[in-house]
């Protein structure tokens, strides 16, 4: 078993020996397929579909987006890395669209009572021209997903197309946005978890 740190532990603080150390290990396959998967996204093989500069400037509007610091902190770094002006562009529209949820409206007629207003986030005109059509596009996706994942359709993933992402790309994506989705409530469990122990 590696003793290398993993992504998750260093996010979340974890103490290397320390008793929530000690718990993680004790699950080492779920432990190694979770570092896998941030591997596999962020230092891929194969970026043709979505390159690595998109997968580290969309995981930045997601983790700025739900005001994690240290999340958030890791990948504007690796988003800066890979393109410092469209960083800090994508780090400014985070913020302006960091709201509360989830929200949306259901499309079935038996849950419609429970829909909810929110904000319908779409880039100003200035901000697409410097993002671009395919990262704008992206960026608007990853915030329906977030807050408005119950209005995820096919409306939506069609909106990607158009601005050039392939099937392929759309996947890889998905599968981007879900992972820190994820990632993000383990390290926030594990936070709590460090805490009510020291306690």
């Amino acid at each position: 078993m590696s003793s290398a740190p993993d992504i998750i532990d260093k996010l979340a603080g974890v103490a290397p020996g320390g008793r929530v150390d000690t718990l993680r290990r004790a699950r080492p396959e779920t432990r190694a397929q979770s570092q896998a998967s941030y591997d596999a996204l962020f230092a891929p093989v194969d970026e043709a579909e979505a390159s690595h500069a998109e997968r580290r400037l969309v995981a930045a509007f997601v983790t700025r987006l739900a005001a994690d610091e240290a999340t958030a902190r890791h990948y504007s770094a690796l988003a800066h890395q890979a393109d410092p002006a469209l960083a800090t562009a994508i780090a400014g529209e985070a913020a302006a669209a960091s709201t509360s949820g989830p929200y949306g409206d259901y499309a079935e007629a038996g849950l419609q009572a429970e829909n909810a207003n929110g904000v319908r986030y779409q880039a100003a005109g200035a901000v697409r021209d410097q993002l671009g059509e395919r990262l704008t596009a992206a960026i608007e996706h990853a915030h329906l997903l977030v807050y408005r994942p119950r209005e995820a359709s096919g409306d939506a993933i069609q909106a990607l197309v158009e601005a050039g992402w392939s099937t392929d790309g759309i996947v890889t994506l998905s599968q981007l946005i879900a992972f820190l989705s994820f990632q993000q409530r383990v390290i926030s469990g594990l936070r709590v978890l460090s805490e009510e122990i020291a306690a």
